[in-house]
């Protein structure tokens, strides 16, 4: 069973009603003890770096996951914020990430491209980076929801999944190392691709 952990920064309900349209039972942890026995795991999120790493201390769940994830190599999808979570850390805060993925989040550069408009709302289409299962079965034209104004940076390029195209910036759109697999969009809002994504997670990853 999927486990989505909730630690206060996200309406939970479209992940579980997108994850039911799939046929995937889902359950929501909010206490260490809830996260024990997950055989994979969804950490979601929205709004600011240093508020969801704060939220997250707070839940006390932080031991736990870095337990599954890091030592027991359980299947985890980071989505939006979470994604940025699992970082090192962000430019929009001074808190430091949990430092899954060997990477930096960042915000895009309206200095250099003054015209940009950030957050970068809406539908945009992606491409695959490189094969993994969870590009089994791709879809043409694969697009996703997106709103965010600051985008992860792998310091190994191999690691990016997906890229996007916003402006002259060509951004990862997903990452892939190991056990983790992130998204920047949001899979939930995504309507038949979200539900080609979760699925291959679900079934594949």
């Amino acid at each position: 069973m999927i486990t989505i952990v909730d630690y206060g920064t996200s309406n939970l309900g479209s992940m579980t009603n997108m994850l039911r349209k799939i046929g995937q039972a889902s359950r929501i942890a909010s206490t260490p003890d809830q996260l024990a026995d997950a055989s994979k795991i969804i950490l979601p999120g929205v709004g600011s770096f240093d508020a969801g790493m704060r939220k997250l201390a707070q839940s006390g769940m932080i031991p736990m996951l870095n337990r599954k994830v890091v030592e027991e190599r359980v299947p985890t999808l980071g989505v939006c914020l979470g994604m940025h979570l699992m970082t090192r850390g962000s430019e929009e805060g001074d808190l430091p990430g949990l430092g899954w993925l060997p990477a930096e989040t960042v915000r895009f550069d309206q200095v250099a491209e003054p015209t940009l408009r950030v957050p970068h709302m809406g539908w945009n289409q992606v491409h695959a980076a490189k094969s993994s299962v969870v590009t089994e079965a791709m879809p043409e034209e694969t697009r996703f929801y997106f709103a965010h104004s600051y985008f992860v940076r792998p310091d190994d390029p191999s690691d990016i999944l997906f890229e996007a195209q916003y402006g002259a910036s060509r951004f990862a759109a997903a990452l892939a190392k190991g056990n983790i697999v992130a998204g920047q969009f949001h899979p939930e809002k995504s309507h038949r691709y979200g539900m080609w994504l979760l699925k291959n997670f679900a079934e594949r990853f």
